[in-house]
Order: structure tokens, then C-alpha cells, then sequence
């Protein structure tokens, strides 16, 4: 049982680094972003990319990638920021105008198909992998084994979620997200940019998305229809801990997460995802709005 809940400790951190993009953005926008799967493949495949032209493998310790990939991670999370923030501007913030929110769902479900066959055109159909070495898992508690690969991407995910909850918590910008998120008519009165905010929103949603995606590539494979394949699960992780969440999203990721792989105790793996979705249904016939959702 052990080494089923750490590993769905592990599948569950990647899915609320990518949940809480999916909250932020809705919370900003008051829209769900279907593209947002599609920004975990592209973070992912960026660090592919840059591995390759930065040439770094393995050097220190037991990771199969080496330290140098930290780099990686943090350059391919701009790019994939930045790839957020022109989707943004050439899609949606058009479609903002027309005050049509399902133009805005349906024109993600386009730019999820546009950004997917751009994967399969640039870097193939065929799964990728950071590094061919096999990564070794050692005990880390009884009954319990986990590779530095498993380990480390844990302690990335803890780490950007204790820094984006001071960032909205500290620093003026965070407050300004959470003021919009609350009025933006009200937060555009009192003098708070909104437009800035909107961005910086797109920024740290497809950053924390590539990261996401990084992390699950790093642990399971790369393909181009992971971001697709996953999009499903950090809804249900965003819906079950509270549509608007950033907590509720972390806690429905782990939840999610711990749900899927714990299941294959007692059913085939086959049936994993709808474990989880079946999880979600029984919370919120209790509580509609999610475990740490508010009231409407």
C-alpha cells in the first residue's frame, strides 16, 4: 500500500501544478481553457528542445538528467509563459470582446487541436524520453521506493506551490490577482491595471502547465497527447477541490492522484481514470461547491 500512495503523491503533484493554472484562469477570465493540457506538452517538449542544444546529461548524484536540467526547466517555463500570453493575445482576448463565453471554450477546444498537430509536425508522433539511463529506484521508507527522478519531482512541486502562496499572499501583484479575481470592475476603479494582471495570469498558469508537464514527462514518457490526456484529470482535480482554489486545486490533484493509483489494489489499471472522476461525483454530491470551494 505504501508504495501505491507514493506514487500517486508523485502522479497527484504534477497534476496540481497543472490544476492550479486551470483555477487561476478561471478565476481571471471565467472561462475553462481547454488548452491547457497542450501547454504541459509544450513545456515539456521546449525542455526536450533545450536539453538537446544545452547538452546536458547526467553529472551529479543519481538523477538520470543531471543538475544542469534545472536550467532547462526554468527556460523552457518562460517559453511556455510566453506561448500562454500570445495565445492570449491573438485568441482570446478577442473573443473577450464579444462578452460570449462558450466562443472562448469552443476556440480553446480549436487551439488544443492546433497546438497538438504542431507537437506531431516538429518533433513526431513517437514517444521521447530526457534520457535514456535507467533510473533506479532505491528504499526510501519500508515498503516504500522511489527513484531521485520520483524524489525530485516532489520537492519541485512543493517548492513552486509554497512560492506561488506567498507570492499571492506577500507581493503586490499576487494581491492585484486576488483583488481581480474578486471585482475586476471594482480593481480597475481603485487604479489596478487589469490588462497587466490578465497577462501575468497567462504567464504563471503556462509556467506552472510547463513545468507540470516537464515533471510527468521526466517520470512517465513524452507524447503528444499527454497534455490531451491529462486535461481531464486537472478539471477534476480544479472541480473537486473548488473551481477558484488555489489550495483546493493542490488538494484535488494529491486527491486525484492518490485515487488512480491506489485503485489498481482492488481493479485493472485500465480503469484508473474513472476511479477518479467516480471520487469526484461522490465528493461533490456532498459538497457541491468542492472541499475547499465557497459558496456562491
Amino acid at each position: 500500500m505504501g508504495q501505491y500512495i507514493a506514487d500517486g503523491i508523485v502522479l497527484g503533484a504534477t497534476l496540481a501544478l497543472g490544476a492550479i493554472g486551470l483555477t487561476l484562469t478561471f478565476n481571471i477570465l471565467r472561462f475553462a481553457n481547454f488548452a491547457h493540457g497542450e501547454l504541459l506538452t509544450f513545456g515539456a517538449y521546449f525542455a526536450l528542445a533545450l536539453s538537446g542544444v544545452l547538452a546536458f546529461g547526467p553529472d551529479l548524484g543519481s538523477l538520470t538528467f543531471g543538475w544542469g536540467f534545472v536550467l532547462v526547466i526554468v527556460l523552457a517555463a518562460a517559453l511556455t509563459a510566453g506561448l500562454a500570453i500570445l495565445l492570449d493575445l491573438l485568441i482570446y482576448r478577442v473573443l473577450r470582446r464579444s462578452d460570449v463565453a462558450v466562443a472562448l471554450v469552443i476556440a480553446s477546444f480549436g487551439a488544443s487541436l492546433m497546438l497538438r498537430n504542431i507537437v506531431v509536425f516538429v518533433w513526431g508522433p513517437q514517444p521521447e524520453y530526457y534520457s535514456r539511463a535507467i533510473a533506479i529506484a532505491r528504499p526510501v521508507l519500508p515498503g516504500v521506493r522511489l527513484s531521485a527522478d520520483e524524489i525530485f519531482v516532489v520537492v519541485v512541486a512543493a517548492v513552486l506551490m509554497i512560492a506561488l502562496h506567498l507570492f499571492l499572499t506577500r507581493t503586490r501583484l499576487g494581491k492585484a490577482m486576488r483583488a481581480v479575481s474578486d471585482n475586476a470592475a471594482l480593481s480597475q476603479v481603485t487604479g489596478i491595471n487589469v490588462t497587466n494582471v490578465v497577462r501575468l495570469v497567462w504567464a504563471v498558469g503556462g509556467a506552472l502547465a510547463a513545468v507540470g508537464g516537464i515533471l510527468y514527462g521526466l517520470t512517465v514518457q513524452m507524447i503528444p497527447t499527454m497534455g490531451f490526456n491529462l486535461i481531464l484529470p486537472m478539471f477534476a482535480a480544479a472541480i473537486l477541490g473548488g473551481i477558484g482554489s488555489i489550495y483546493g486545486a493542490v488538494l484535488g490533484g494529491l486527491v486525484i492522484g492518490l485515487a488512480e493509483s491506489v485503485s489498481v489494489l482492488w481493479i485493472d489499471p485500465g480503469y484508473k481514470p474513472a476511479v477518479a472522476f467516480a471520487l469526484m461525483f461522490v465528493i461533490l454530491l456532498v459538497r457541491p461547491h468542492g472541499i475547499l470551494g465557497e459558496r456562491s
